[in-house]
């Protein structure tokens, strides 16, 4: 039984299957936390280029 397990957990632990999975779910979890974070700034841009854009200055 103990083998059993033994051999399960070496076979969970060497699948590489779900690795690219979990780098796309990190790397969507940094950017979300990161545009949390500069959420201000972020929002302060995007409202300055869209009038600058309306306004026709786009120098």
């Amino acid at each position: 039984m103990k083998k059993k397990v033994v051999k399960a957990m070496r076979a969970v632990a060497t699948d590489k299957k779900g690795m690219e999975l979990v780098q796309v779910a990190i790397l969507v979890a940094i950017a979300v936390v990161i545009g949390l974070i500069f959420r201000t700034q972020i929002q302060s841009f995007v409202d300055d280029v869209f009038s600058d854009l309306s306004s026709g200055k786009f120098s």
